[in-house]
């Protein structure tokens, strides 16, 4: 065969030194004491950790200098693959480690993060690790952190001792480096809780529905009732009586049960209305069960209960 037959050859990747320039520069910096490295956990154990510090030799914190948190548990705490910003203590422990310690960087550092915390109202998962007058302590990069008893749940919370070991969502709102205060509350993460699980229970809640209730409190605009699937909604005093009534206390009373309908769902509140009941039932007798004066009780109509009004 005399035509020639050529192969096309993939050029082999030639590496240099200069392909590994950053990692042999990284490799042999100078470390001093009290440079802050960052490191990748690549042991752990209870005595200590070890860091790939990307240097001719590994770095070594051992469990003291990592946590002022008494509840930390460096098996728990720590796992491979986790990256540690630590302070370098000493260049060599006798065995050509590097020794650092965490708590120390920790004291430089954390206070600039709990302010950025602060400042984007981040939402923590934090530990309740110690009851005290008033509040609760906890650790926040492990800054000593204090949430009042007024700012533990959406309520004032009397019993602390009930929530120490849980866990609870808090936000940053008191940071003082000069002081060593830090602040945080659960009670806004709470509130927003309660708020998106009530909004989803709003939302299965149909229109033009009829439900028992209960007179939770009444103001001169209305009454709120506390409704049989635990939902709260505003019966304004314009939904009260075909009448019109001076104030909703002429009518009703606060622990009284009244059958209410479900007329508006809109912007996670529910309105409610008893005059709009007979779009949906017959006349009733007992529309409300309106208490008399002291020594005589009877069953009675709103018509019949409004009659005596003098509008």
């Amino acid at each position: 065969m005399t035509e020639e037959t050529t192969t096309k050859q993939t050029p082999e990747i030639q590496e240099t030194m200069d392909d590994y320039q950053d990692e042999l520069e990284a490799s042999c910096r100078p470390i001093r004491e009290g440079d802050i490295l960052t490191g990748t956990v690549i042991a752990v154990s209870e005595a200590n950790i070890t860091l790939d510090l990307k240097y001719y030799t590994d770095g070594i914190i051992h469990a003291e200098d990592l946590s002022s948190d008494p509840n930390f548990k460096i098996l728990q705490d720590i796992h491979i693959g986790d990256e540690i910003t630590a302070t370098v203590i000493r260049r060599d422990d006798g065995e050509g480690h590097i020794v650092l310690s965490k708590k120390e960087a920790n004291d430089l550092l954390a206070w600039d993060k709990l302010r950025e915390y602060q400042s984007n109202r981040t939402v923590l998962s934090v530990k309740i690790g110690g009851i005290v007058n008033k509040g609760v302590i906890t650790y926040v990069e492990g800054i000593r952190g204090f949430i009042p008893a007024s700012k533990l749940d959406v309520n004032f919370v009397e019993d602390t001792e009930q929530w120490l070991n849980k866990t609870v969502d808090a936000i940053v709102i008191t940071v003082k480096e000069e002081e060593k205060k830090l602040v945080l509350s659960a009670k806004e993460p709470a509130m927003e809780k309660l708020a998106a699980e009530t909004n989803k229970k709003i939302a299965k809640v149909a229109v033009g529905s009829v439900m028992n209730g209960t007179v939770e409190s009444i103001q001169s605009y209305g009454a709120f009732i506390e409704l049989e699937n635990g939902l709260s909604g505003l019966l304004h005093i314009s939904q009260i009586s075909e009448k019109r009534i001076s104030h909703p206390s002429a009518v009703l009373k606060q622990g009284q049960t009244v059958k209410v309908k479900i007329i508006s769902t809109e912007n996670g509140k529910i309105g409610l209305s008893i005059k709009a009941l007979a779009d949906v039932s017959e006349p009733s007798e007992e529309i409300l069960d309106y208490e008399l004066p002291k020594g005589e009780s009877i069953g009675t109509s709103l018509g019949s209960l409004l009659k005596g009004l003098k509008l």
